[in-house]
């Protein structure tokens, strides 16, 4: 790879990590007392430890960020352009899924977002493979735990209704 290349893939790699940390860092401000706030609801038996979360999350926004890299480092317009847009739109709704459970505590607003999310995800990683594969593949942890959250998301709404009303 010529120096030049370098020069331009690494600031463009550090933006697209920066873009998805956002998104990260804003659903992560709702989440300030999630722990204790998710320990006092009901929880279906298959439910994971609140610690889970954290660790999880970070391995999958630094995916999100490298396939998104990936497929803007390709350089082509008409199929990168709506791609990264399918990405953008879906980070919004995962930022504000956060906001909807923990932040306001809207389990059916919560519920209506990560559906809508699931299907973003979904659109976002058949783009991204069209454009890269490896971005699509990368993607797939993603819509596989987020597959997971809506079906947590759905059970503790349903086991909660006084609080997530």
């Amino acid at each position: 790879m010529r120096s030049d290349s370098v020069i331009r893939m690494v600031p463009g790699f550090l933006v697209w990590l920066g873009v998805t940390f956002v998104a990260a860092a804003v659903g992560a401000a709702a989440t300030v007392d999630a722990g204790a706030f998710y320990g006092q609801l009901a929880q279906p038996s298959w439910a994971p430890p609140s610690w889970l979360f954290g660790p999880v999350w970070t391995v999958l926004y630094l995916a999100m960020g490298i396939a998104a890299w990936l497929v803007w480092r390709t350089r082509e317009p008409g199929r990168v352009r709506p791609a990264l847009a399918l990405f953008l739109a879906q980070l919004v709704l995962n930022g504000l899924w956060s906001w909807l459970f923990f932040g306001w505590r809207l389990g059916g607003w919560a519920f209506a977002d990560i559906v809508i999310l699931w299907f973003l995800i979904a659109a976002t990683g058949i783009a991204f493979w069209r454009v890269r594969r490896a971005a699509g593949w990368l993607l797939l942890p993603y819509l596989l735990w987020v597959s997971f959250a809506l079906a947590l998301n759905y059970s503790m709404w349903q086991l909660n209704p006084e609080i997530l009303g």
